[in-house]
């Protein structure tokens, strides 16, 4: 069910949930200060309530409604990658939801840069929780139609066309002078080390956040990752029903089913939901995919389709 932005505004303050986009991926937004509408995000994904939520805020100056603390460092992150694809993870203000923040004494913040979610959330006012707009485990919607298939024609969606980054946002701890990368984005190591003039601090007790689990990002066809080009091919000959995901150039092969993801990591992130969306929809016994190589560049790639495949698949060699 289709809506306007007002619409969506309006469901939000009574309570409800709506999908809405975002540069990243589409989100189920709900009040990000409502306990029962946060519930409600829980009940639709059918997502476990010990997964915190991030709070997706309209400005800089919000943070400090949700946050105890603004470290310097964490403003420095801000106001360099601020709107846009990342979240920073800062100790909540004891007011804040115990339902958002799934008891944990953090909060995520974000702000999001798509100028539909940017309006949605200054016309309600407040902050917007808003978790991909899926099934809990399932892949992450890049399009409207994406989030139809996930949840249904019940939810009510704002149509914000392709999502332009394709992937979640980097989530970064920050604790005053540390910080720690949580889950890797199209904003790597590199430019945040740059941010912050320093190495990341690693602690073995991290604050949960979303992505974590094992199994994430997954279509509904059975995965196998393959290391190089060769060893898919080969495992293919053997398999010619299944699908392929892979690198740069199409194979030489009587293969029906496939789609070749850029070469460069932005573009690859742009459509790699796109894709595993389009070969789950064949409903071939497999998709194949071919891992892109273990670089830091490519580290948000690879984190997503190893939690994509982690159950029942292998790695090919």
């Amino acid at each position: 069910m289709l809506i306007s932005l007002t619409q969506a505004a309006q469901l939000i303050r009574q309570g409800e949930v709506v999908a809405i986009p975002t540069e990243t991926v589409y989100g189920l937004a709900a009040d990000a200060s409502n306990d029962a509408a946060l519930l409600k995000i829980y009940h639709t994904k059918e997502r476990p309530q010990d997964n915190p939520l991030i709070v997706h805020i309209a400005a800089i100056d919000d943070v400090q409604h949700w946050a105890k603390t603004f470290p310097p460092l964490a403003q420095r992150l801000a106001k360099q990658f601020w709107p846009g694809p990342l979240t920073l993870v800062l100790p909540a203000l004891d007011s804040v939801s115990t339902i958002l923040r799934a008891g944990e004494p953090t909060v995520a913040l974000r702000m999001p840069a798509h100028p539909m979610a940017h309006t949605i959330i200054k016309l309600v006012g407040r902050g917007l929780a808003a978790p991909s707009a899926n099934k809990y485990t399932q892949l992450s919607p890049t399009s409207a139609e994406h989030v139809t298939q996930s949840l249904g024609d019940s939810i009510a969606v704002v149509d914000g066309g392709q999502c332009d980054v394709g992937i979640e946002s980097t989530i970064v701890s920050v604790a005053d002078d540390d910080w720690q990368l949580l889950r890797p984005g199209v904003i790597g190591l590199e430019a945040l080390r740059a941010c912050c003039g320093q190495q990341e601090s690693l602690h073995e007790a991290k604050p949960k956040v979303p992505g974590q689990h094992l199994l994430h990002y997954a279509p509904r066809t059975p995965c196998r990752l393959f290391n190089d080009r060769s060893a898919l091919l080969n495992y293919a000959i053997d398999h010619p029903q299944a699908a392929m995901l892979i690198l740069d150039h199409p194979p030489v092969v009587e293969q029906r089913h496939y789609r070749s993801l850029p070469i460069m990591p932005d573009l690859a992130a742009v459509h790699l939901y796109a894709y595993l969306h389009a070969l789950d929809a064949l409903e071939t016994p497999e998709i194949l995919i071919e891992l892109p190589p273990n670089l830091p560049e490519w580290a948000a790639i690879r984190d997503r389709l190893m939690r994509a495949a982690y159950l029942p698949t292998k790695i090919g060699h």
